[in-house]
Formats: C-alpha cells, sequence, structure tokens
C-alpha cells in the first residue's frame, strides 16, 4: 500500500514541480491539457475532428496536444459493458486512426482492437443469457420439488444473489482473460503512436 498514492500526493507533487517549473515545462503541460480537454469534446461528439482542432493551434504547441489527445484517447479503450461504452471505444479508434492518417499498421492494430472488444461484448452478453437461463431452470426445478407451478409465476433470475455471485465470477473470468489481449494492443499502439 506504501507504493499508492493519493490524488491530493499527486496534486501536491505536481504543484511542487510546477513551482520548479520553467515557462516550457508549464506551457508544456498546458498543451498536454488542450489536448485532452479537446479529445474529451470530440469523444463527447461536441467536435468532429481532432485535425481540424490540431490544424487551429499553432505548429510549436501541435506535438504536445497531439500527445494529449493520443494519451486521452487510450485510456478510452476498454472492455465495453453496453452500446455507449462500444460507441465510445468505436470513437476513440477513430481519433487515434485520423491523427495517425497513412499509417495502414496503426489502423490495422485499431481494428484487430475493436474486433476483440467487439468479441467481449458478445461473449459477455452470451454468458450473461447462459447463466439466466441456467438460473431459470435451477428456479423451476425447486418450485416443482416443492409442489409449485413455475408456468404461472414470474421471477426474475438475476435478483437471486446465486446469480449475482456466479456471475461476478464469470465476469472477473471474462474480463481477464479480454483485458490482458486489450493491454497488449494498446502496449503496441502507445509504442507506434508515441502516445
Amino acid at each position: 500500500m506504501a507504493g499508492i498514492k493519493s490524488t491530493m500526493d499527486l496534486v501536491m507533487e505536481r504543484a511542487a514541480r510546477m513551482g520548479m517549473a520553467t515557462q516550457d515545462e508549464i506551457q508544456h503541460e498546458d498543451n498536454l491539457k488542450k489536448g485532452m480537454q479537446s479529445t474529451a469534446e470530440y469523444l463527447n461528439g461536441t467536435q468532429n475532428s481532432l485535425i481540424e482542432i490540431l490544424d487551429g493551434h499553432d505548429q510549436t504547441s501541435r506535438t504536445a496536444i497531439r500527445k494529449g489527445m493520443l494519451a486521452s484517447l487510450m485510456r478510452n479503450l476498454f472492455l465495453p459493458r453496453d452500446e455507449e461504452g462500444s460507441q465510445r471505444i468505436q470513437r476513440a479508434v477513430q481519433g487515434i486512426i485520423e491523427l495517425n492518417k497513412g499509417a495502414n499498421d496503426i489502423a490495422d492494430l485499431c481494428r484487430e482492437l475493436q474486433t476483440i472488444t467487439s468479441q467481449y461484448g458478445q461473449h459477455r452478453k452470451q454468458l450473461y443469457e447462459q447463466l439466466k437461463e441456467q438460473m431459470r431452470m435451477q428456479i423451476e426445478q425447486v418450485l416443482m420439488r416443492k409442489g409449485l407451478q413455475a408456468e404461472g409465476m414470474k421471477f426474475d433470475p438475476t435478483t437471486e444473489p446465486q446469480f449475482k455471485e456466479q456471475w461476478s465470477r464469470l465476469e472477473t473470468d471474462l474480463e481477464g482473460q479480454y483485458g490482458q489481449a486489450l493491454e497488449q494492443f494498446k502496449a503496441q499502439l502507445k509504442e507506434w503512436t508515441g502516445a
């Protein structure tokens, strides 16, 4: 636990560094932030093109702004739990490709990454439905043993504690498998893009 720093510790360290930072270092930090903020707007759909945003800045700022953009885009590559998450990943991948126009290897890697996240979403949904059906059948069997008719009863197997426990375990395993592959792709992307 000694290696984990609180947000306040990180803020205090940054403040101390900024007190010693040169004007160029402060400007570099500001440009990184601009890139990250611009990317947030892009991911939220209020900006259409990262290149247009980048072109709106002077040449000396562009490298740091681009680096901030790429850092923010990389943080938005994750294993999606819903359609909104999938759309955000799609937008992040489009941004990475846009900032690395002409780099076919990066575009190919991004497509592979999208395939992994898509497969994860499908596999996750399939496992969820299978577990739900399995639990429904188990509940029906218990009711039948007690002499009750399950057909007329409405129940949601996903509310059962046993379902939640098993789903948590399955989801953790699934995230471990796909998460490892995702992290490998992200590491390769960071290396190739200079993020």
